[in-house]
């Protein structure tokens, strides 16, 4: 097939292209620089420079691919502050690729005729509902109230995803990754967040009783492959099998990162600090069930759980 990735040199847009180039796919991939496309092309694909904001460049780009599939890679999360009262700020261009270019890449994706569009969403904790289980699947409701600092992240989440599922003629499929590690991650052996956690300034907040999703950037690549292949057209968890307490991981990620072991702190002393977004993060927000994903997308993670990932595969 012909496949259009938006987004080819992110941190899982680049593992894809040699996946499905291995696959025996015809794959072109876009780049905001001449310097990226460049990256791709060095992978045997090919690459083309797009603005993803400006609907005449990815109207371009599209039409020039001619694709039977686009997949919706893009995102901006270079620039991560750390700060959970920021949420939102860091994630502004984040959630205009996710509003903006999806409508774009839409449009050109019905001009051209595209069949199946694949597009990354989230489902590693905070979106979900933070009443019932500990785990939600793809039928239970994103949350209502994240927090006033994650609103308008949410906003842009819940865009995506009626977007592309709703597309008239297209085959929608939304992959909600979990919280992605692995080289070229925040958590990883270099990554910005992992040193945090390395350094012991990311407290266990309240008794750490929010429960998160994982998943390893390769798992997660691989996983967006089989979604372009197969699958029925809908929402998709993509995460390990194993969601867990921050009480359980962040020691254990401490631990082997060779770090000092994270401090406890109340919630009502940590809040001022980390806002009510923060604070639901530590404690309130649940993980997801894989059970769809590896029945439907005949997918498994070659890390089952963050604890054989945070050992060996961390880079």
């Amino acid at each position: 097939m012909r496949i259009f990735i938006a987004g080819a040199t992110g941190a899982l847009g680049s593992r894809l292209v040699p996946l499905l180039q291995d696959a025996g796919h015809d794959v072109f991939g876009s780049s905001r620089s001449k310097a990226g496309a460049a990256k791709v092309d060095a992978q045997d694909a090919t690459g083309i420079v797009m603005d993803p904001l400006d609907p005449d460049s990815v109207r371009e780009a599209v039409v020039s691919a001619q694709p039977e599939v686009v997949v919706h890679e893009l995102t901006a999360l270079g620039a991560m502050s750390g700060n959970m009262k920021r949420w939102d700020e860091d994630f502004a261009m984040t959630n205009r690729l996710r509003t903006e270019a999806t409508d774009h890449l839409l449009a050109a994706a019905a001009e051209v005729g595209v069949r199946r569009f694949v597009a990354q969403s989230y489902g590693g904790h905070w979106t979900n509902q933070r009443t019932g289980g500990p785990v939600k699947t793809e039928v239970d409701p994103l949350v209502e109230e994240p927090g006033k600092e994650a609103r308008e992240t949410l906003r842009a989440i819940r865009h995506v995803e009626a977007a592309v599922t709703a597309a008239e003629g297209i085959d929608g499929i939304i992959l909600r990754y979990g919280n992605l590690y692995g080289p070229g991650n925040a958590i990883s052996r270099t990554g910005e967040m992992a040193e945090l956690v390395r350094k012991g300034k990311i407290p266990v907040v309240g008794g750490g009783t929010g429960v998160w999703s994982w998943i390893h950037i390769d798992d997660a690549a691989v996983a967006t492959a089989a979604a372009v292949e197969r699958g029925a057209p809908g929402i998709y968890n993509i995460v390990d099998d194993e969601p867990a307490p921050v009480s359980e991981w962040l020691p254990y990620l401490a631990e082997q990162l060779g770090g000092k072991r994270p401090m406890r702190l109340p919630g009502w002393m940590a809040r001022p600090m980390i806002g009510q977004f923060g604070l639901a993060l530590m404690t309130t927000v649940r993980g997801s069930s894989n059970a769809k994903a590896k029945r439907e997308l005949d997918w498994t993670p070659r890390y089952a759980t963050w604890r054989d990932g945070f050992r060996t595969g961390l880079g």
